[in-house]
């Protein structure tokens, strides 16, 4: 994974031009990259990768560690590089979405604003697409690819257009208040059956999950029951990473007990000493949309014992009653994205086909002759034995029919000489 000399973009034209694997001595230098592209044009999400990144530095050796063999967090290393002369001109973080690893999502492009234009080419076009098209070409088992880009991003999105990213969803993130989660937990949730999930409770959230986005959502997203299941190992990691992190996770799920399935699920990481906002997830059956806000009283009343900042959530397109209900309760919009995704399939290599234009035709018939001597079936032998006795039969009826008339007339017809002897 050094280098793809057939790759046709600036990363490759040079032999001293190379995509790798990311080291530990690249972090300073992507570290700068990540800020000078924040300046550039303003990405939130270069802002959360800077954090990432020095979370990264800290635990280097243990992330190292651990992507070397399977577990939960595995691919939180998954990062190249493009080096040019001795120089980061790009970085691109993938991870893979599903527990299949069927479906990976490109987390983070990251490409040098100051790279010299090359003839008529940007070339951060040329790099970007240097990089995306390397991860397509190691990953094999990835057979579709998602991405989220800020709207705004121009630049961002004509280098996934020109990739063959296709529009997939919009999404929207609302930021909701402290002082409305305040007015929210006033209000007593009715949620009777409300529950805490375990893994026992896998094939329910499946099945809400399957029921709450279209079809070719899900298909791309390609979830199954392994995704809604926690390990022992990935246990025992996460309360690791929440105690270091000091943060909480708390779950739960509306359960219909007539149907016996959920129709609503909430999930809220929050953040103890309030250094940052609470991030909460929302999944509602389409069918039961007066879940909206009752899940959201719950979530506020969860995050009123951490201090007060700002709980956010994320709509789709196609969940318009959420969006109609944000809207109505004051929360602000702080950013929209275009989901993108796009499927990959490699080519197998063909074998040869023979050439027939110089076999002559006693090397054909030669080939169709059998290997062996045949062996004779069992209706055949039994034929073979069937005939004899009939054969037999009919060489006797000749060999009486083969007599001279002489002899036949001889024996039939007295003599002369008897005859005058009897008188």
């Amino acid at each position: 994974m050094a280098s793809v000399p057939n790759m046709t973009s600036p990363v490759s034209d040079n032999a001293k031009n190379v995509i790798r694997a990311v080291q530990y001595r690249d972090l300073e230098a992507i570290e700068s990259l990540a800020l000078e592209a924040t300046e550039a044009d303003g990405n939130s999400s270069s802002v959360g990768f800077v954090r990432q990144l020095q979370q990264l530095r800290r635990w280097y050796g243990l992330l190292k560690f651990l992507s070397w063999f399977p577990n939960p967090y595995q691919y939180n290393f998954c990062m190249y590089v493009a080096e040019a002369f001795q120089q980061i001109r790009g970085l691109i973080k993938v991870s893979p979405f599903n527990r299949a690893r069927s479906t990976w999502r490109v987390e983070q492009v990251l490409v040098d604003p100051n790279a010299p234009q090359l003839g008529n080419r940007s070339a951060s076009l040329e790099i970007g697409s240097g990089l995306l098209r390397y991860c397509f070409e190691t990953i094999w088992e990835a057979r579709t690819w998602i991405l989220e880009v800020n709207i705004h991003h121009q630049s961002t999105l004509a280098l996934y257009r020109q990739n063959g990213f296709q529009p997939l969803a919009q999404l929207t993130y609302w930021a909701i208040a402290p002082e409305v989660i305040a007015e929210l937990a006033e209000h007593e949730p009715d949620l009777p059956n409300l529950l805490p999930v375990s893994n026992a409770e896998a094939q329910l959230l499946y099945q809400l999950d399957t029921a709450s986005m279209p079809p070719l959502v899900r298909q791309v997203f390609d979830r199954h029951l392994q995704d809604f299941k926690t390990s022992f190992v990935g246990a025992l990691l996460s309360q690791i990473q929440q105690w270091f992190t000091h943060t909480e996770v708390v779950r739960g799920y509306v359960f219909e007990p007539q149907r016996k399935a959920a129709i609503g699920y909430f999930q809220v990481k929050m953040c103890r000493n309030g250094d940052r906002a609470h991030e909460g997830e929302l999944t509602v059956h389409p069918a039961y949309t007066d879940l909206y806000p009752e899940l959201l009283a719950q979530m506020a009343r969860i995050v009123q014992e951490c201090p007060p900042q700002l709980l956010q959530l994320a709509s789709a397109d196609y969940q318009s009653e959420r969006e109609e209900y944000l809207e109505q309760l004051g929360a602000e919009r702080i950013e929209h994205t275009l989901l993108m995704s796009r499927s990959v399939w490699h080519k197998l290599r063909e074998a040869k086909p023979v050439s027939l234009e110089g076999l002559q035709l006693s090397e054909v018939l030669q080939g169709l002759q059998p290997a062996r001597t045949p062996v004779p079936s069992r209706i055949a032998w039994w034929k073979s034995i069937s005939k004899k006795p009939h054969v037999a039969a009919k060489m006797d009826k000749s060999g009486s029919a083969s007599a001279s008339p002489s002899s036949i007339s001889k024996e039939a017809k007295p003599s002369s000489e008897s005859l005058g002897a009897k008188d």
